[in-house]
C-alpha cells in the first residue's frame, strides 16, 4: 500500500458520460411511464421534457464550474472555494449521506427484480445475503482499478438500454405512433413536476472523478449537457412506445415489463426484467465509482481523516474510501428502518445543489474578468428551483435533514481540531 498519492488519469468524454447516463437512469425508467400517463395521460412525454429543461439550470451551472477545477470533488471543490471548508464539507457531506442510502435501498430493489425471475430471493435471508453481495462485488470492482469498473459500468449500461431501445422499436413500429396530445389540468401537471426532476438527479455524477479524467475542463461540461439532452429524448421515446402499446396493459411499476410480454410474449418480460434489475445495478455501480472519489477529495482538502486519501500502490485506486462506502452501504442495506433517512437523502442532495448555485457568483464575483451577463441569472434561477422542490418535503425529512448536517458539524470539527487546512484551488 502507497500513503495518498495523485490518481492516473484515465477516463475520457465517453467514461464521463456512463457515470451521468447512469446516474440518471435507473430503476425511474421502468416506473416511470405507467405512473406519468396515468397522471396526465398522453403529454406524458413532454412531460419529460419539461423536467429536463426544469433541471437544465443546475446542469449547465456545474458545466460552468467544471471549467475551473481539474481535481477530486465536484461540488465540494466549488463550494468550499466559494464559502470556505466547513461549507464545501456540508454540500460534500450532504451528498454521500444520500449516496449511501441510495446504494443500499437501490441494491434491494435489484433483488427484487431478480426475485420475479428466481424466486429463492424472495426469503429473507438469501435476499440479504444477495444483497450484501452484490455490493460486495461492485466495491471488489471499483477497488481492483478504475479501469475495471468503467469497463464493468460500459456492458450492464449496454445490456440495460439495449432491451429498451428494442422495446421502443418494436413498439412503434408495430403499433399506432399517433398517441395525439393532450394539456393535462393544472393541478395534475404540478403533480409530476417534481418527479420529472426527480428523474435527471445525480446528473453531476462525473463531476466527483474530474481528478481521473484526461480532459475534466473539456469533457466534463459536455458530457453533463449531451447526456442529459440524450437521456430526456430516451425517457421521451420509452413513454411514447408505452402509449402506443399501453392500452393492453396495466399501469403498475413492471408497467414495462408488461408492455414487453404483450408485445413478443414471456421472453420480452423476463428480458425486461433482467434490464431492470442491470439497470439499476449500474446506478449502483456508478455511485460506487465516484462518491468515494469525492470523500477522497475532501480527505486532500483535510475536511475528512487522511486516511480517505489513502491510494492502493497496487490498485492505484482510493482504497479506504471504496471501502469504507462498501463497508456502510452495506450496513444501512440491513437496516429495516431507513425508510425515512431515503426520504431526506433526496433533500440532502437538494442542499448541495443550492450551494453550488450559489457558488457561482460568488466565485465569478472574484475574477478579473466579468462573466457573461446571464451567468448570475442563470445562477439564481438554479437557486431558486432547488429551493422550490426542497419545499415539497415533509416536515420529517427536513428533521432528519438537521440530523444528517449536524453528524456532519461534528465530524467536521473533530477532523479539522488543530490541523491546517488545504485551500480549494482552481486550475
Amino acid at each position: 500500500m502507497a500513503e495518498s498519492q495523485t490518481l492516473p488519469r484515465t477516463v475520457g468524454f465517453w467514461g464521463t458520460t456512463l457515470f451521468s447516463v447512469n446516474g440518471m437512469i435507473g430503476a425511474g425508467i421502468f416506473a416511470l411511464p405507467a405512473i406519468m400517463i396515468g397522471a396526465v395521460g398522453n403529454f406524458a412525454p413532454w412531460m419529460m421534457l419539461f423536467g429536463a429543461l426544469l433541471i437544465l439550470p443546475l446542469a449547465l451551472v456545474f458545466s460552468i464550474l467544471a471549467t475551473r477545477f481539474d481535481s477530486h470533488g465536484g461540488p465540494v471543490l466549488y463550494t468550499q472555494a466559494a464559502f470556505g471548508s466547513f461549507v464545501g464539507f456540508q454540500a460534500g457531506w450532504s451528498r454521500y449521506a444520500s449516496g449511501v442510502v441510495a446504494v443500499a435501498a437501490n441494491t434491494q430493489v435489484t433483488v427484487a427484480y431478480l426475485a420475479v425471475l428466481f424466486p429463492v430471493l424472495d426469503d429473507p435471508v438469501t435476499r440479504a445475503i444477495a444483497v450484501i453481495g452484490f455490493i460486495a462485488f461492485t466495491t471488489i470492482v471499483n477497488l481492483v482499478g478504475m479501469r475495471a469498473s468503467m469497463g464493468t459500468l460500459g456492458v450492464m449500461t449496454i445490456i440495460k438500454l439495449f432491451p429498451l431501445l428494442v422495446l421502443v422499436l418494436i413498439g412503434l413500429a408495430t403499433r399506432d405512433p399517433a398517441v395525439g396530445l393532450s394539456f393535462p389540468e393544472f393541478s395534475e401537471f404540478e403533480s409530476v413536476i417534481l418527479l420529472t426532476f426527480y428523474a435527471y438527479m445525480a446528473f453531476e455524477n462525473g463531476t466527483f472523478a474530474a481528478g481521473e479524467m484526461r480532459n475534466p475542463k473539456r469533457d466534463i461540461p459536455l458530457a453533463l449537457v449531451t447526456t442529459l439532452a440524450a437521456v430526456a429524448l430516451f425517457y421521451m421515446l420509452v413513454i411514447w412506445a408505452y402509449l402506443a402499446i399501453a392500452p393492453a396493459v396495466g399501469g403498475d411499476e413492471s408497467a414495462l415489463a408488461a408492455a414487453a410480454g404483450d408485445l413478443i410474449g414471456q421472453v420480452g418480460v423476463i428480458t425486461i426484467s433482467l434490464a431492470a434489475a442491470f439497470s439499476i445495478g449500474a446506478n449502483t455501480l456508478t455511485g460506487g465509482i465516484v462518491i468515494p472519489r469525492m470523500t477522497y477529495g475532501m480527505a486532500e482538502q483535510g475536511t475528512l481523516p487522511r486516511a480517505f486519501a489513502h491510494v492502493s500502490q497496487r490498485f492505484q485506486t482510493p482504497d479506504v474510501s471504496i471501502l469504507f462506502y462498501g463497508g456502510a452501504a452495506i450496513l444501512f442495506s440491513l437496516w429495516a428502518g431507513f425508510a425515512v433517512l431515503a426520504v431526506a437523502s433526496t433533500l440532502s442532495r437538494l442542499v448541495m445543489y443550492l450551494l453550488t448555485a450559489l457558488a457561482l457568483p460568488v466565485l465569478q464575483s472574484r475574477d478579473a474578468e466579468k462573466p457573461p451577463f446571464w451567468h448570475l441569472p442563470l445562477a439564481l434561477l438554479a437557486a431558486a428551483l432547488s429551493l422550490w422542490v426542497a419545499s415539497h418535503a415533509s416536515a420529517e425529512a427536513f428533521q432528519m435533514l438537521g440530523l444528517i448536517l449536524l453528524v456532519g458539524t461534528i465530524l467536521y470539527f473533530i477532523t479539522v481540531q488543530g490541523k491546517p487546512l488545504a485551500s480549494a484551488t482552481q486550475a
